[in-house]
């Protein structure tokens, strides 16, 4: 082959078996592109790749590193699998190296850090970008929305079974944790289902302070038990919890309100506090007020029909918001018979955005494993939100004129996105949630032109937001909540 296009096929015959990252070094002082592109020995191209890369990088020249969707090819060549992957996702990519394949960087930067290393074997691809992006930004790592690559699945290899390889698992661990270093990052991780990772972020002792808030009308039956499992449950050493009574007239609901009202913690501050709020059912003035009501460094925004699964919920929610690149904290949430609610938000679905995965089995693993990891979304579900206080306050709080009950939260999502924040989803945080049960369904004709109303305001207000959620992919459909391919496809902007 060299014989026949010596000018493009180089062939080196090492002495000695260097392994894939020798190897790759030994290649990599053979390239003179600009960039390099890395593909395994037994993997396929599309045949159109490299011309798409091409034009990604003829319209973004910046780019430092550039990846692509992917799907798997069996020996009989059925394609399976498919990974139609997001934009960027910085939390996402360190607990799973979604560039993989295809994977295309630019040739002076992986020089400049020293090329593959030896001894990160199963990992040395991951490990050569956690460098190279170190060295880069998040405006020069592009995405192209297209099945470019092939992996080829035979026995033994991961692209059959992730764990095939067990070195693979412990140069994955060195990879994560020495880029923590690097970066100056106090964070440890530990493995997850899928083999993949999970990172856990310290609290400063003391721990912080947090407010949670709920906003309740009457509703006893779910108010109490909501109360209890968040007093007796979460093990976060410094919570509060402020009640937003919106004219409850029940009299065993104001009677319970005022009982808990006197409820201090081992502290001997209030535990809990309730402040009234009179007038018609407005969600998110209900939560602005209550941020109004506190100088907590932290919120929470609760429904108040949430029971706590897993007393370390708030420690992983506050872990989180407390980094400086975060706004946002969501969490898993489940029907109370173990059905998932809440994995997330995904825009676009439905006109404005819908919950990942709702009504599939709790145990579901999501696409390519998502549903068990750490990763960044656009938005998520205010039913149970951590966030600082001054990101709160800086964008506004929610919308309190246009978006009184539906999309608030996805509305503030963006505000905090669009303010340079980093929205993220975890699924260590898991609680179960009895949705809506205080303010009802929309089942009347002045709910449903209220809903109409607040639908049409994101459309004229967030619409190309709405349709091109970088957190999702534009070759999936905007019909479910699944991740399943958009059929007919969507129509979405063509490589330049």
């Amino acid at each position: 082959y060299q014989r026949k296009d010596p000018k493009r096929i180089k062939v080196i015959l090492r002495e000695t078996n260097g392994h894939i990252s020798a190897n790759s070094n030994s290649a990599l002082a053979l390239a003179h592109g600009e960039y390099i592109a890395l593909l395994d020995h037994d993997d396929e191209l599309r045949a159109h790749a490299l011309a798409c890369v091409a034009l990604e990088l003829d319209a973004h020249p910046e780019a430092d590193v550039v990846y692509s969707d992917e799907d798997k090819i069996d020996e009989n060549g059925h394609r399976y699998d498919h990974y139609f992957k997001p934009d960027w996702n910085p939390d996402l990519f360190n607990v799973q190296n979604f560039i993989s394949h295809l994977g295309v960087y630019r040739t002076l930067l992986v020089r400049e850090v020293g090329g593959f290393r030896v001894g990160y074997e199963g990992s040395q691809d991951w490990d050569l970008a956690m460098r190279v992006i170190e060295r880069s930004g998040p405006d020069r790592i592009r995405h192209i929305p297209r099945i470019l690559y092939h992996w080829r699945s035979v026995p033994g290899s991961t692209a059959m079974v992730i764990g095939a390889k067990s070195y693979a698992t412990g140069a994955a661990e060195k990879v994560i944790s020495e880029h923590f270093v690097r970066t100056g990052i106090t964070a440890t991780i530990s493995p997850t289902k899928g083999s993949y990772w999970r990172v856990h972020y310290p609290i400063p002792a003391p721990a912080p302070r947090v407010t949670l808030i709920i906003p309740t009308r009457n509703r006893l039956d779910v108010l109490r038990p909501c109360i209890a499992s968040l007093l007796a449950k979460t093990t976060y050493p410094n919570f509060e919890l402020l009640i937003v009574d919106n004219d409850s007239d029940d009299a065993e609901t104001l009677a319970y309100l005022k009982e808990i009202s006197s409820t201090t913690g081992t502290d001997g501050r209030a535990a809990v506090r309730v402040i009234r709020s009179p007038g018609e059912f407005n969600y998110s003035a209900l939560n602005n007020l209550g941020v109004e009501h506190t100088h907590a460094p932290l919120v929470g925004l609760l429904n108040n029909d949430l029971e706590v699964i897993h007393g370390d919920w708030l420690h992983e929610m506050v872990s989180h918001a407390l980094r400086p690149e975060i706004g946002c904290v969501g969490a898993k949430l489940y029907y109370p018979d173990d059905r998932i609610q809440h994995a997330g938000v995904i825009l676009g679905i439905g006109g404005v955005a819908a919950h990942a995965w709702q009504t599939h089995p709790r145990g579901a693993a999501g696409q390519a494993h998502r549903n068990y990891l750490q990763h960044n979304l656009s938005a998520v579900t205010a039913a149970c939100l951590v966030i600082r206080r001054e990101t709160f306050l800086r964008v506004g709080g929610l919308n309190a004129d246009q978006l009184k009950v539906a999309f608030n939260d996805v509305d503030f999502c963006l505000k905090v996105r669009a303010a340079g924040f980093r929205n993220l989803w975890t699924p260590y945080a898991e609680l179960y949630h009895h949705e809506s049960a205080s303010r009802g369904k929309e089942d009347t004709l002045e709910k449903r032109d209220r809903f109409r109303s607040q639908v049409e305001y994101m459309r004229a207000t967030c619409g190309e937001l709405l349709d091109n959620d970088p957190a999702y992919n534009p070759n999936l459909t905007l019909t479910i909540n699944d991740f399943t391919l958009a059929l007919p496809p969507r129509d979405w902007p063509p490589l330049k």
